[in-house]
């Protein structure tokens, strides 16, 4: 009853620690620094080694903790691997797998085996011991950070035949590492025990693979009867954990029952069974966009946690011995990765300049390294701890120094499409509106009311001779090059509305976000199935047939505000105001002295919208979210420009 009492305190002060680690993680973030990195740091401060709030026993009580985390990491591996997206460069992503496979962990292996006599654990182990050791190292070394790569993609908006054969090849590279560390792990077990190679070991690491693909289907079929579930996501998700965890309790149970009864020991790698079930649920069921979305949404608190700990049990005696050879596998590992990257590229046939630069974008290594490492500690309990935190100490270094490499081959190959820098405020509030219609000229009539700018672009004759307004500025262009946008102006709009086809819509606010930086853009939708990509640009949809329903519905629930919102009250009336005035930068805003009649019901600050309050202090750059008289609300525009 004690032991159970002690590990939920344990577990309530590690959770404690963990929502602690995310605000430490969130800090490294802004000093451009890696999101896990501040979590092993978080762990590490909180670990034995220095304020001790995760003791060591502690750790050994958490381990269940470890194997949900390490069977989450192993899931989303496989449903990275999405066969339809990796055929247009299977050649290339083929090709450079293969020789990087190949070459990374005989340099690395062979690298760490000649210095075992300076490495503290590896020196007192034997030849069989040492070869163990450098094979295990050599496969873990091969591993990529799917999830680094992705955040790099995503905030570089990076899209081109290079982008996509680096990020197949960093999602197959984690699929092939869990094949070569089950093999380097079924062979490092067989020489620490000092038995034959023969051919009843090749036939039973063979046994012991395909058991493992046939677990990892029936654990597919599993999940997919999970996601069918009319349950909320969160049970789900519940379950989905819960049926990983299960295949780390099942490896382990048949280890030990084959250990006992026969006369060889079963190893099953839970990784490959829970990578194979995550890969057959992605490719070959109907619940593909389900499980993705569930994985994305537990997937920050599993990192926090897994990271947390894994920081928590680093030997840090063990680091200061070994932090130098940490620093040559990391060199050989970037020498290994550039060896492999230029070989498959040159064997693919792929162009000169990405097969020189190519290696850069595959130095990231994160998730599945490290589960990789914490099973080593695991597995092999008398030298594993030590062997974990050298690996982690390297896997530390490829974060640190891979999403820096990555950003600048993305930029050198053209491949990068991020948010250009908006022109400063010209003093002018003016909108740009595209496709003549009915409703544009009258959101053009709207906004002139409201002291706006408004132009409206008319593409081609688009039924110019079928609408005349001689009250509105109306411009008539032949084309949407980037050209006719700066003859327009477009830079200095600060909102940009259009009512052209999806397709032109796109194309214009792509060309707006990347070379204007344009915060505002709206666009009237035609077909839902191309909301993702405009949501992806920032871009506000609306969608006619959801917009009415929606305007209705807000008219029930809350006609008052609804109408200050359409300007349907003529007293009120609601604005967006951006803070500029330095001299208010810091203020509260109950001693901003606003007139009484007067509401700030909202503050958008770096992508977050703050409920304001009287104690919320402003900042310069917000956008203020006011109610109030129009001659009043004229004042405090003022107030907050000057």
């Amino acid at each position: 009853m004690e032991a159970y009492q002690e590990i939920l305190i344990f577990i309530a002060a590690f959770t404690i620690i963990a929502l602690a680690s995310k605000q430490i993680g969130q800090f490294f973030v802004k000093i451009r620094l890696p999101l896990i990195s501040g979590f092993l740091f978080a762990g590490i401060i909180a670990g034995p080694y220095v304020l001790d709030l995760i003791p060591a026993r502690a750790i050994e009580n958490l381990r269940f903790i470890d194997e949900i985390s390490l069977a989450f990491i192993a899931f989303a591996a496989g449903s990275e691997l999405y066969i339809k997206e990796l055929r247009s460069r299977f050649k290339s992503i083929a090709w450079i797998t293969a020789v990087n496979a190949a070459v990374i962990p005989i340099l690395g292996g062979l690298t760490l085996f000649l210095l075992a006599d300076f490495v503290p654990f590896m020196s007192e182990l034997g030849l069989a011991g040492r070869l163990a050791v450098s094979m295990l190292a050599g496969a873990i070394l091969v591993a990529r950070s799917p999830s680094s790569a992705i955040a790099v993609v995503n905030e570089l908006r990076a899209k081109g035949p290079f982008t996509r054969t680096v990020l197949g090849v960093t999602m197959i590279t984690d699929v092939v590492v869990i094949f070569l560390f089950a093999f380097s792990s079924s062979v490092a077990d067989t020489l620490l025990k000092d038995l034959r190679f023969d051919a009843g070991f090749i036939a039973l690491l063979l046994g012991e693979l395909l058991l493992s693909l046939t677990l990892g289907y029936l654990l597919g079929r599993i999940l997919q009867l999970i996601l069918s579930f009319h349950s909320p996501s969160f049970v789900k998700a519940a379950l989905i954990l819960l049926v990983g965890y299960s295949v780390f309790v099942f490896s382990a149970a048949v280890r030990d029952l084959s250990h006992e009864l026969l006369p060889f020991e079963l190893f099953l790698e839970p990784l490959l069974i829970c990578m194979i079930g995550g890969f057959w649920v992605t490719n070959y069921s109907g619940y593909r966009d389900e499980f993705l979305e569930i994985s994305h949404e537990i997937g920050p608190a599993i990192y926090i946690v897994f990271f947390t700990l894994t920081g928590a049990s680093l030997a840090l005696d063990v680091l200061s011995q070994t932090w130098l050879i940490a620093l040559i596998l990391f060199v050989i590992r970037l020498a290994g990765i550039f060896i492999g990257s230029f070989g498959g590229g040159r064997l693919a046939g792929d162009p000169a300049q990405h097969n020189r630069l190519s290696w850069m974008a595959y130095v990231t290594q994160a998730g599945v390294g490290l589960g990789l490492a914490k099973e080593v500690a695991d597995e092999f309990s008398v030298w594993g701890g030590d062997f974990a935190t050298m690996i982690i100490s390297v896997i530390v270094l490829n974060q640190i120094v891979g999403p820096v490499f990555f950003k600048y081959v993305i930029n050198r190959v053209g491949e990068a499409h991020p948010r250009g820098a908006p022109a400063p405020f010209d003093g002018v509030r003016d909108a740009v509106i595209f496709g003549l219609r009915a409703q544009s000229v009258a959101l053009a009539r709207q906004l002139q009311r409201h002291d706006w700018q408004a132009k409206l672009v008319c593409l081609g004759s688009d039924r110019l001779q079928e609408l005349t307004a001689p009250d509105v500025n109306i411009q008539q262009v032949e084309d949407l090059s980037l050209e006719t946008l700066q003859k327009l102006d477009v830079e200095h709009a600060d909102a940009i509305v259009s009512f052209l086809s999806d397709d032109e819509s796109y194309q214009l606010c792509e060309m707006a976000y990347e070379h204007f930086g344009t915060e505002t853009m709206v666009v009237r939708l035609k077909d839902r199935a191309n909301f993702g990509r405009f949501h992806d640009l920032g871009v506000m949809v609306v969608e006619s047939q959801t917009a009415v329903g929606s305007l209705l519905e807000h008219f029930v629930i809350a006609p008052t505000g609804t109408s200050i919102m359409l300007g349907l009250d003529e007293e009120q009336e609601m604005i967006d105001l951006e803070l500029r005035n330095p001299d208010l930068h810091g203020t509260a805003l109950r001693d901003l002295r606003l007139p009484l009649d007067v509401l700030v019901l909202s503050v958008h600050r770096d992508g977050h919208t703050l409920v304001s309050r009287g104690h919320t202090q402003f900042k310069l750059g917000d956008k203020l979210t006011m109610v109030g008289p129009r001659d009043k609300l004229d004042k405090v525009t003022l107030h907050l420009d000057a």
